[in-house]
């Protein structure tokens, strides 16, 4: 028998990490208030299987006092041959004749004790037919009757099911507590395995037990289980390449920062959650600056570059580029000394910070579309409003739609911080023109290529900025139709 299923939770005592369910339900069957219908939602290994089977184990002994029966009862309601206990996998019997034939079980009354458990897994794979089916059936049970309905996507359960349930969300366990339980496993097996072994696989798990557990029983094999045989059978984890791509943004390595998202786009490590939890990092560091009474501009502004990737990625046909863009942008800040990154270890309770320096607030600067076009040859210079306004002509010509370079022309530059350039517009309409992706990724392209950087935009409306707004050149409407339906 695998180590899963040998180490199943047999009672309340034995769950770990969900002590706000167990509590309620302890209490529910002490003063006999149970619920004829359950809804327990969670991710996957969390312990709603079993603390179903539990539950209903409380149920079907309930007033069995005869030791002898007891155990005999226990032991088929664990094996799964209790006659009174009906497990049923929602996935393979999804459609409404296999709830019709549940419900006309239903109406036999118990056969050895004085009630009924029906557990419906995966509950969410029903058909609407058989959900309106058994929603008849949740609003008038029989008496004897008790529904325990388990799922891991709660959003697909129907509100009508929902409501006739008491409801109850599984949480994700705790990394530490699955080391424990998986500690305990070792120690009864006699399975020798470094510490360090043990939290990566707990990492691994994501907070499942069963995951965590599966791999510990794969691995029972080896004579002892150390951090490399976890890592050469799971591949490095998105934590890992956190880790790498925080140390890369304190030292401001670049070359490490996209050979980092090489190696995570080879491993199929989805490059949004590693931006969640970078933003989760830049949330912690955001914390700890309000905490210590310093300046969150730079946090915020990190978690507003994060955040327009993770919008970005959506639509890319290259998320890792975006994620790239977006660290380099983080990391190539000219004006500002290095980032200060606090890794927390897995060891200790430090939360990593990632504060970005400081830049100074530029003042507005008219655009003058008036100004000569410079040079064909560029060379790389700093980044101010003063410059960016220098070579603005070049930057609207390098912009092929029409459309936009008019909606750019009623810009102003209200301020220039680290790679990102704040463009200011007079109409929401033209603010939504260039900051739509499409527009605006055309924008940062011809940016690179005249400053040899990536350089981000952020778009607002007079209204939204806070910067007292330039006033930019006029448009001319017969230029502007002219240079849309037909000019340049």
């Amino acid at each position: 028998m695998t180590l899963y299923l040998t180490y199943r939770p047999q009672s309340f005592a034995d769950v770990v990490g969900q002590d706000h369910i167990v509590t309620t339900l302890e209490r529910a069957i002490e003063r006999d208030r149970i619920s004829h219908a359950y809804l327990f939602c969670g991710t996957r290994g969390t312990g709603k299987t079993s603390v179903a089977r539990i539950l209903a184990k409380t149920i079907l002994l309930s007033g069995i006092t005869d030791d002898n029966l007891r155990t005999t009862f226990t032991k088929a309601i664990e094996d799964g041959s209790f006659v009174d206990l009906i497990e049923i996998d929602a996935a393979s019997n999804r459609k409404i004749d296999d709830v019709r034939d549940l419900i006309e079980r239903i109406n036999f009354s118990p056969s050895i004790v004085q009630a009924k458990v029906y557990i419906i897994d995966e509950v969410h794979m029903l058909t609407k037919e058989a959900f309106n089916a058994l929603l008849k059936t949740l609003e008038e049970p029989p008496p004897y009757a008790y529904f325990i309905l388990a799922t891991t996507e709660l959003h697909k359960v129907p509100d009508t099911i929902q409501s006739r349930c008491q409801r109850f969300l599984f949480h994700r366990v705790k990394d530490d507590d699955i080391i424990r339980r998986l500690q305990y496993i070792a120690d009864r097996e006699r399975i020798t395995v470094e510490r360090e072994a043990l939290r990566a696989i707990a990492r691994h798990a994501q907070g499942s037990f069963r995951d965590g557990i599966a791999l510990l029983d794969q691995l029972r094999s080896l004579e002892k289980i150390s951090l490399a045989d976890v890592t050469d059978r799971i591949g490095k984890t998105s934590v890992g390449f956190l880790d790498d791509l925080l140390q890369s943004l304190t030292d401001r390595n670049a070359e490490r920062i996209v050979e980092t998202v090489r190696q995570m786009e080879e491993a199929n490590i989805p490059v949004d959650t590693v931006a969640g939890d970078l933003l989760g990092v830049a949330r912690e560091g955001l914390h700890a600056m309000i905490e210590k009474g310093q300046s969150t501009t730079e946090s915020l502004r990190m978690i507003d570059i994060l955040l327009k990737s993770l919008r970005d990625m959506r639509s890319s046909p290259l998320p890792g580029l975006v994620l790239e863009a977006a660290l380099l942008s983080l990391c190539n800040s000219e004006e500002s000394s290095p980032s200060q990154v606090k890794t927390r270890k897995a060891t200790d309770k430090e939360s990593r910070t990632v504060t970005s320096p400081p830049a100074p607030p530029s003042e507005p600067v008219k655009i003058k579309n008036d100004l000569p076009p410079p040079s064909a040859a560029i060379e790389a210079e700093e980044l101010t409003a003063a410059s960016v306004a220098r070579h603005w002509e070049t930057i609207l010509k390098m912009v092929s739609s029409s459309s936009v370079r008019m909606s750019l022309k009623d810009a102003t530059i209200s301020g220039v911080e680290g790679n990102v350039i704040t463009l200011t517009f007079g109409s929401s309409f033209h603010q939504g023109k260039v900051a739509d992706t499409k527009a605006s990724r055309a924008v940062e392209e011809a940016l690179l290529t005249v400053f040899k950087r990536p350089v981000r935009i952020h778009c607002v409306t007079q209204q939204e900025s806070s910067s007292p707004r330039a006033m930019g050149p006029d448009t001319d409407l017969a230029a502007a139709a002219a240079e849309v339906f037909g000019g340049f």
